[in-house]
């Protein structure tokens, strides 16, 4: 059987395809916490902008909804990284401590994966053997083929967090802005522009970080940017009109 020849020269490296990092938390917390900020703070914004025509109330209501709003997102965030670390630190407990008293079992366990991936046995057995001399490897190749996570990259709570925190209060504060300089129906518009203006850069970046359509994108961002200012302010209007 001919063999393809190789690309590279003997004494050049074969160059490593690198990707980015999509396990660790803080990234993913960022980006939805812009969109949620700016989302949920434009909405309840113009919906108490429909039902109060008072400007001091308004800017109150979106203070609030700001700090709030953060608040709950990098609780929720480091409740839940915190919880998914702790359970993978005792999987990964568990497979340390198979290791270490039957690492025979473990042995067969690599070499039955490998051999469904299309090694042969024998090679498979090999490779099994080879990653199962070092404990730390052994463990590292059982996290990331039986757990399907990487033990060095779990994320950090705390970061999390307090990225969640920022994009949260920076997506919030954009709609709140013309409420700090005036009010009446020019703060109404202003906001809505800004907040579906910000949901459009929010959908751009989101598309340059995944590789998809622009347009496709940043029209999903404004049509929820849009509807949910449109919903509201109705909303607001007629809970405003039937309380008056």
């Amino acid at each position: 059987m001919d063999v393809a020849p190789a690309r590279f020269g003997p004494m050049e490296k074969p160059e490593v395809h690198r990707h980015r990092d999509v396990q660790g938390g803080a990234a993913r917390a960022a980006v939805f916490g812009v969109s949620d900020g700016l989302v949920s703070n434009v909405a309840l914004i113009l919906g108490i902008a429909g039902a109060s025509t008072d400007p001091a109330f308004v800017r109150v209501a979106g203070v609030s909804g700001l700090l709030a709003g953060a608040v709950s997102m990098a609780a929720g965030e480091y409740i839940s990284l915190k919880a998914q670390a702790e359970l993978v630190e005792r999987e990964l407990a568990i497979e340390r401590a198979s290791i270490a008293e039957d690492p025979e079992l473990e042995t067969a366990e690599l070499t039955a994966l490998y051999v469904e991936r299309g090694l042969d046995i024998e090679h498979a057995e090999r490779v099994a053997r080879d990653l199962m001399s070092d404990p730390e490897v052994a463990l590292e190749v059982h996290a990331r083929e039986e757990l399907g996570v990487d033990p060095h990259n779990l994320g950090s709570p705390m970061q999390a967090a307090f990225s969640s925190f920022l994009a949260f209060a920076l997506g919030a504060f954009v709609p709140l802005v013309p409420w700090l300089v005036g009010g009446g129906t020019t703060a109404v518009w202003a906001s809505a522009i800004l907040g579906v203006a910000a949901a459009a850069i929010v959908g751009g970046l989101l598309a340059r970080l995944t590789e998809r359509s622009i347009v496709r994108t940043v029209a999903r961002q404004v049509f929820v940017a849009a509807g949910a200012c449109s919903a509201t302010y109705l909303i607001g209007g007629l809970l405003g009109a039937s309380v008056t």
